[in-house]
This record gives structure tokens, C-alpha cells and sequence, in this order.
């Protein structure tokens, strides 16, 4: 029998969802108010820590302590090329950590703070927890949670450190486009006996990905091919736009308005409502006032122009989506269905491109684009949690190595161990030798990617065995790598020079999160818990004095006008008093304690209700 659900998360850059397996089908959880996607945001303030929504509201006004897109920093270098170009667009400000881990840094609560991608990660996921377990009525610890299928190994790691901080137990990772592939296949008529190719093209707010899967009729979801780019959005298309219209608004009014970060959060905000309005019309007008130094901003911007203006990266999709075919030595006509996920692919440009490519053929969106993802990864956690139901049991996956896996050698070249495209969980060796003379140990360096020189492609980390002093090719290490179903490498090593064959396990320094550093972010996710449950209870207590106060204001006015009743002077004037001093408390600029606020409401009540009692008699 099955205990508590195992829920699926689609952990986005820009929006988030989460589903549940539940009375044989699968639900997409609303949050409290109602929506099914939650913004993959956090703002900061004086006195509390908003997340979703409620965040993304305040992001006008509050721009350098709300957080965004940290999905883009996740799992990424400080000094990466792509980090650094975003750090120039975003208002809040990024710092290098140890270890070249990059720190976001913001104000709360009167301190600067400073926290990990990671952590901003596992403030959305606790919300999305908090949402699940609010709809089931139950606690959640289970979950699927999915990542773009080009994730790197360290990016696949750091999102299963977001979910642990989160409180919790990842059961797998999954990537989107096989989490879509598993919706799509759930979706398919039961009378369909032959293998269906499906190419599942997931083009969302922060990544772009393409899988290419082969899905029979009994459950079966076998990866064939993976390709993608993890910078490569519908936040791309938005700067395009943000861009042009600056310099539009620059040379008109002879400024420079790039330095001012309220101005260019205000103007992203308009030009991502111009991209989607421009899904279903072929022209918009964004309208701003008081955009920069009092001065209002207005221009019309039609379908045409946003096309223009993205023009290359829209290609680059194409390309992509060429070589996802090629990789599977596959064309056109070999594919049966085109599969749409991700809000981008609303975009009528994206589609036509799409459609041409494939010669005519129909574009499917039979499931929700925003919700398939979340789906997908519901179907699988049910799996994984023994849910009993057949076809959730029938499921078989079958998802492959995004990037080739392997060591440099002497010559600076990569030496692939696992190819890409392989499929997982997957274990391959290789032995290496002694490049010099009276070596007495071999280091490795493990590298991500297709480039034929090591230092082109992403350092994972690195790792060295001792081997015996002897001529050049004479000592020898195995090297064993092995891919989980998460798509996490592990690496051992075997010293067989020498009888003892000394076997040693590696966990390689990817400058990724410690230990130490993980429980403090688990430690520091409780503290912020117990933070935001406080400023709850003080709302609460605010929320309560300020209508009991109303109700008294109101209750005086309607006895007052009630028979030409007065009150008297004498106990008119205490509850005067007694509700000035309320309204000071309740004009302070931060909220007060709980204390203070149940002390004032004891004292109004103690004064009002006898005397507004005897009056209503």
C-alpha cells in the first residue's frame, strides 16, 4: 500500500508548477491563489521574505533585493561567460563565493545577506511543497523534480542540494523533454501498436531543449538523441526587445537611462507583456510614465520588429532542432509527432519556423505547454513512490548522457570514456598509462562536452591515483565512470601496476556545495521558516486589530444614527482614546510584535465592547 504521495516538480527559470498522481490521474496543484504556475521569484524586504507571486509584484519597486532566474546561476562558475553577461541585466547583485561559486547579495530584515542560487532555488521549491502539502493535506517529502536535459553534471548536482535544503528526498532527476515525453506518451490513444518517434521541442523562459524519443504502446519511453541550450529563452527574447527600446528612448531624449534600475525593471516587465500580446496580435503599444528623469515613454512595437529583432536566436532553434535529428541519423519524415512545451513556443514565429521545417506538418499541444512538465514528473514519482495502478507501473525509461564524459591527457586533448547520447544508468572504463619517466602518480582531469582539446569544454573537477615509479607506459590506472539515473557521475579508479591492485573510490572537487555548507543552508531554511511563520502571526495580529477597530468605527456611526441615540460624552471620549492609541500602533512603519498588538486589541476591547453592549440593548 502506498503512504504519502510523491509529488512532480517542474522547476523553471521563470515559472514553476507542481502535480500529484491522485484518483488515477494526474493533478496540477494550484497555489493559494488558484493559478497553476508560481514564479520561480523571491523578494526580500525590511520586514519579510516573499516567494511566487507575491514576490513577483514587488519586483517594480523592489528591484535589487528580488531574485530571479537563479535557475541560470545554478550549478555555474562566477567567472563563467554566460553568468557574467546576465549579471549586467540583472538589478540585484552577484558576488564571487569560495571557490568561484557565485553569491547573490541582498538586503533583509536591516542586514546584507548573502545567499547561493541553491538556496534561492530551495526557497521556490519549499513554497511549492508548502502548496502540495496544503492541497493534499498530508507532508511531503518525495519528489521528481525536473532539469533542462543539457544540465551539465554540476548543475544536476546543485539542483539536488536546491531540492535536500528544501527538506525534500529527491527521488530522481529528470530531465524536462522526457518528463514531457512521459505526459505525451500517458496521452496516446491505447490503439496505437506501432513505435511513435517524437520530437519534444521544450522552449521555455531560461533553456531551450530538444529530445528526439521513440514511445510504443506499452509504456516504453526510450531517449534517443538530447541537444539544447541552457541560455537560451524567452528572457532572451524580452532583452532583445529591452534592448532596442532603451536605445530608441536614449537617442529620442539624448540620455542614458542603463544605469537606472528601476527604469529597466519597469521597461523588462512592459516588454515581456508586449511579447505575449504580441502571441495573438500583430501589434502593441508599451506605455510607461515617468519611465526615466519625469519623462513618459511610449512607441508601438509590432510582430515584425520583435521577429527581427530575434531573428538569430529563433534560427538557432532551428539549428538545434537539425542537429537533434542528425544525431539520430534521422530526417523530417522519420518523425511522427512535434511535440510543444514550454510558454516560448506560443510565440506564432517559433511555430511557423517549426512547421515549415517539418513540411506542413501539425504542431501537438494536446497537454497544457506550461503543465506537460510537471506531468511528466508526476507520473514518474507515483512510479517510484509503488503507486499501484497499471500504467503508471508499465512505464519504462529509458534517458541518455546529455554530454560526452572523459579525461585530458598529455597533449591536452579529451579522452571520452562515456559518449553522449549513451544511454543511462551507464558504466564505461578505460586504462591509462605513464606519459613520463619515474611518474608517481597520474591526474585527471574530468571534462563535459564534445571539443577535442580537454580545456574547451566544462571542468567537472579532478582527481589523482599514485601509481609505482617505473619508464613511461609501464604504470596503469583503470579508470571507471558511472552515470546514475540523475545523470550524476561517479568515478573510481584502479592502481594495476602493482599485485595489490589497490581500488580507490573518487569524488571529484566540481567546487561545488560542502557538507558544512549544505546543513547550514538546511539549518538557515528552518530559521526562515520559523521567520516567515512570525511575521504571519504578526499579520494575523495586525490584520485583527485593524478590523476590530474598523468594526468599532462603524459601530458608533450606526448606533449614533440609530433614533437619534448618542453616546455619551464620558465613554465617547475613552473609546476615542483608546482607538487613537490603536491607529498609532497600527501606523507604525514596520509591524509591531505579536504582543503589542494582542495587549492593544485587550485594551480596546476591554474599553469598547461593555460600553457599545449597553448601548445596543
Amino acid at each position: 500500500m502506498v503512504g504519502k504521495k510523491a509529488i512532480g516538480i517542474d522547476l523553471g527559470t521563470t515559472y514553476s508548477c507542481v502535480a500529484v498522481w491522485q484518483h488515477e490521474q494526474v493533478e496540477i496543484i494550484p497555489n493559494e491563489q488558484g493559478n497553476r504556475m508560481m514564479p520561480s521569484c523571491v523578494c526580500f524586504n525590511e520586514v519579510s521574505r516573499l516567494v511566487g507571486e507575491s514576490a513577483k509584484n514587488q519586483m517594480i519597486m523592489n528591484p535589487t533585493n528580488t531574485i530571479y532566474d537563479a535557475k541560470r546561476l545554478i550549478g555555474r562558475r562566477f567567472h563563467d561567460a554566460k553568468v557574467q553577461e546576465d549579471m549586467k541585466l540583472w538589478p540585484f547583485k552577484v558576488i564571487k563565493g569560495t571557490n568561484d561559486i557565485p553569491k547573490i547579495v541582498v538586503a533583509y530584515n536591516g542586514e546584507t545577506k548573502e545567499f547561493f542560487a541553491e538556496e534561492i532555488s530551495s526557497m521556490v521549491l519549499v513554497k511549492l511543497k508548502e502548496v502540495a502539502e496544503a492541497y493534499l493535506g498530508e507532508t511531503v517529502t518525495n519528489a521528481v523534480i525536473t532539469v533542462p536535459a543539457y544540465f551539465d553534471d554540476s548543475q544536476r548536482q546543485a539542483t539536488i542540494d536546491a531540492g535536500l535544503a528544501a527538506g525534500l528526498n529527491v527521488l530522481q532527476i529528470i530531465n524536462e523533454p522526457t518528463a514531457a515525453a512521459i505526459a505525451y506518451g500517458f496521452d496516446m490513444k491505447t490503439d496505437i501498436t506501432h513505435d511513435t518517434n517524437v520530437l519534444i521541442f521544450d522552449l521555455g523562459g531560461g533553456t531551450f531543449d530538444l529530445s528526439l524519443v521513440t514511445i510504443n504502446n506499452n509504456g516504453k519511453i526510450t531517449v534517443k538523441t538530447v541537444t539544447g541550450d541552457t541560455h537560451l529563452g524567452g528572457q532572451d527574447f524580452d532583452y532583445a526587445m529591452v534592448d532596442h527600446l532603451m536605445m530608441q528612448f536614449n537617442q529620442r531624449q539624448n540620455t542614458d537611462m542603463s544605469g537606472n534600475i528601476k527604469a529597466m525593471g519597469r521597461l523588462r516587465v512592459a516588454c515581456e507583456k508586449a511579447k505575449r500580446a504580441l502571441s495573438s496580435t500583430t501589434e502593441t503599444t508599451i506605455e510607461i510614465d515617468f519611465l526615466h528623469q519625469g519623462i513618459d515613454f511610449s512607441m508601438g512595437i509590432t510582430r515584425a520588429k520583435f521577429e527581427d529583432l530575434n531573428e538569430y536566436l529563433f534560427s538557432r532553434c532551428i539549428q538545434l532542432v537539425e542537429k537533434c535529428l542528425g544525431d539520430a541519423e534521422m530526417n523530417q519524415k522519420d518523425v511522427n509527432e512535434v511535440i510543444l512545451v514550454g510558454g516560448s513556443t506560443r510565440i506564432p514565429k517559433i511555430q511557423q519556423m517549426l512547421k515549415d521545417f517539418f513540411n506542413g506538418k501539425e504542431l501537438s499541444m494536446n497537454i497544457c505547454n506550461d503543465e506537460v512538465v510537471a506531468y511528466g514528473a508526476a507520473v514518474l514519482a507515483a512510479k517510484l513512490n509503488g503507486e499501484m495502478n497499471q500504467k503508471v507501473n508499465n512505464l519504462v525509461l529509458l534517458d541518455v548522457v546529455p554530454l560526452s564524459l572523459g579525461v585530458s591527457i598529455h597533449d591536452g586533448s579529451s579522452s571520452i570514456i562515456i559518449k553522449r547520447n549513451s544511454p543511462i544508468p551507464v558504466k564505461q572504463e578505460r586504462i591509462y598509462v605513464t606519459s613520463v619517466d619515474n611518474q608517481s602518480a597520474i591526474t585527471f582531469d574530468v571534462y563535459q562536452g564534445e571539443r577535442s582539446r580537454a580545456m574547451d569544454n566544462n571542468w567537472l573537477g579532478k582527481f589523482q591515483v599514485a601509481v609505482p615509479v617505473a619508464l613511461k607506459g609501464e604504470s596503469r590506472v583503470n579508470v571507471v565512470f558511472e552515470v546514475d539515473v540523475n545523470g550524476i557521475l561517479n568515478c573510481s579508479a584502479e592502481e594495476l601496476t602493482t599485485d595489490l591492485k589497490k581500488k580507490i573510490t573518487i569524488s571529484n572537487d566540481k567546487q561545488r556545495l560542502s557538507k558544512e555548507e549544505i546543513e547550514k543552508m538546511l539549518k538557515d531554511a528552518e530559521k526562515y521558516k520559523l521567520d516567515d511563520k512570525e511575521y504571519k502571526k504578526k499579520v494575523f495580529a495586525h490584520n485583527a486589530l485593524e478590523e476590530y477597530v474598523y468594526d468599532v468605527n462603524a459601530k458608533i456611526k450606526s448606533i449614533g444614527s440609530i433614533d437619534n441615540t448618542k453616546i455619551p460624552k464620558e465613554d465617547l471620549g475613552k473609546m476615542e482614546n483608546v482607538i487613537e492609541s490603536a491607529s498609532h500602533v497600527l501606523d507604525l512603519s514596520k509591524l509591531a510584535d505579536v504582543d503589542m498588538y494582542e495587549k492593544t486589541l485587550n485594551e480596546l476591547e476591554k474599553v469598547c465592547a461593555p460600553i457599545i453592549a449597553q448601548l445596543e440593548k
